[in-house]
């Protein structure tokens, strides 16, 4: 492996003020296999929640660097059993794009393995950035993220009528984060928004005192599922009052995904106006869509 040509953050530099859409916007949609090296989410941990292009991928990979243990072995062992599989855990972008790099310009079908969607809390983009300024081109193929996972889980649906109408992705303060920049107390206290807070559970009770200081209702439904779709999944339910002490008692520190809002409970919805008759006024032949 030899050093990278250039350094990963003059990359990213260069990133900035980017005054034309990449054409391949317009060539190419999700799902497609493209040119390069795909970054692909690998789902909540269920090998069967990879989709099928991912699997694809990864099947006739020859080298899979992958998110380490928050990747399921079994999906690892299962699909990528003729692949070099090399974990990005510890690694830094200096060794990491060369690495990718060097394969792909030997010749090697190389694919990046994300856990979830790379598309949140992924840091995906700034590798493809530091492989592309390199000449090597990539692309992202979606993956089923862990708020999907969970509400399957939950039985419920993260949107549902006069209960919840909007969704927030989102993560508490800390390293990353500001205090500043933590909006989890202003998406509950709109009442109608599901907030699914990613990379905080270690802070589960600290983030609920918080909520419980700003004056939010107590009583607030919240669920912590620990290692979505995986063999040892868990679920914690409670309140904004109760959940902390509980995700305590458990002792999870990481990989679980807390959800706060009334939709949690999977109850309280109102019928939806796409199968009362409204949505299908036209043809019968025809789908037309309507606010669930």
């Amino acid at each position: 492996m030899t050093d990278s040509q250039t350094d990963p953050q003059d990359a990213i530099d260069a990133t900035a003020g980017r005054s034309e859409r990449d054409s391949r916007v317009y060539e190419h949609s999700a799902g497609d296999e493209q040119e390069g090296i795909p970054f692909v989410g690998a789902g909540p941990g269920d090998p069967k929640l990879l989709t099928v292009a991912g699997r694809e991928l990864v099947e006739t990979a020859d080298l899979v660097v992958h998110a380490g243990s928050l990747v399921n072995s079994e999906l690892l062992e299962e699909y990528c059993a003729d692949a070099e599989t090399v974990s990005s855990i510890g690694k830094d972008l200096e060794e990491l794009i060369p690495l990718m790099r060097d394969a792909y310009d030997d010749g090697e079908n190389v694919v990046r393995l994300h856990s979830g969607d790379p598309a949140i809390y992924g840091a995906a983009l700034e590798q493809m950035d530091a492989l592309e300024h390199e000449g090597v081109p990539t692309y992202f193929v979606p993956g089923v993220t862990a708020a999907f996972a969970a509400s399957a889980t939950l039985r419920t649906q993260l949107t549902l009528n006069e209960v919840s109408n909007h969704v927030a992705f989102t993560r508490p303060q800390g390293k990353t984060l500001d205090a500043d920049e933590d909006h989890i107390a202003e998406f509950v206290e709109m009442g109608d928004v599901t907030t699914c807070v990613y990379l905080g559970t270690h802070a589960v009770a600290d983030t609920m005192d918080r909520l419980l200081d700003q004056g939010h209702d107590p009583e607030t439904p919240v669920a912590v599922v620990y290692h979505a779709s995986w063999p040892d999944e868990d679920v914690i339910e409670g309140t904004i009052a109760t959940i902390g002490d509980r995700v305590e008692e458990a002792g999870y520190r990481a990989s679980a995904l807390v959800i706060i809002g009334e939709a949690v409970a999977g109850d309280g919805y109102e019928r939806s106006y796409l199968y009362d008759g409204w949505a299908s006024r036209g043809s019968d032949d025809t789908e037309t869509e309507a606010d669930d």
